[in-house]
């Protein structure tokens, strides 16, 4: 059975997404944050993640070999979310797709307690994401591993809107009814607007995008709201 609270600290979690070199490319790195093995020191030592977001490869090179290292010097690592799909930032397409990278298998086999996948809600390419998602959410629950859905609306059919309360909520109504146990989303600006995209998305938990750069105070940054909590 799925343990939902493999992802959570007293129902709330805070995850720390490392996979921005992939998707975003070198342009949020400095000389301390491109190397791995810092931010997982920083992800050790700090004890207040309740998840790390890593590609198979750095997970493989950096987390699995940390991980295995008997009486360790320093604080467990959080619990690992492998993303099994993903895409440059060299392609900027109005309809983007997110293919396949990795498997469940291999998530497991790198300690992932997770798995994370994207889905553009309102591409043109929506029914593939959503027919290859099917397929890795089936086998990560039959092993009993979390499922989170990253439900990003992008396209032409909601251009402009990607963060309107209804067009979010449709998105977070999909990621329940796809199986997913928790989604990843998009603020949409108030706390009003957003209670609405909570109820829509049931018994799924929903962590909150970070957003863009800014001052620690003003910083939701992925805290998790749940119907259930």
């Amino acid at each position: 059975m799925v343990d939902l609270g493999t992802l959570l600290h007293h129902g709330r979690g805070l995850l720390l997404a490392y996979d921005h070199g992939f998707e975003h490319g070198l342009t949020d790195f400095n000389e301390q944050n491109i190397d791995p093995a810092r931010i997982l020191e920083v992800a050790s030592r700090a004890g207040v993640y309740t998840g790390i977001i890593l590609q198979k490869g750095l997970a493989e090179k950096y987390y699995l070999p940390r991980s295995q290292i008997k009486d360790q010097p320093t604080s467990p690592l959080p619990p690992l979310i492998v993303k099994l799909n993903g895409k440059t930032s060299f392609h900027q397409e109005e309809e983007p797709y997110s293919p396949p990278l990795g498997t469940v298998e291999e998530a497991v086999m790198l300690g992932a307690k997770a798995i994370g996948y994207t889905i553009y809600v309102g591409s043109e390419h929506e029914a593939q994401m959503m027919k290859e998602f099917s397929e890795i959410e089936k086998e990560a629950h039959r092993k009993d591993i979390v499922v989170v859905g990253w439900m990003y609306p992008r396209g032409e059919h909601v251009k402009g809107r990607e963060t309107d309360k209804e067009v979010l909520a449709y998105a977070a109504r999909v990621g329940l009814e796809l199986g997913c146990d928790f989604i990843k989303i998009h603020y949409s600006g108030d706390p009003a607007s957003f209670s609405w995209v909570v109820k829509a998305a049931g018994k799924t938990g929903v962590f909150v995008v970070g957003g863009p750069k800014t001052k620690i105070s003003q910083k939701l940054a992925e805290v998790i709201f749940s119907e259930n909590t």
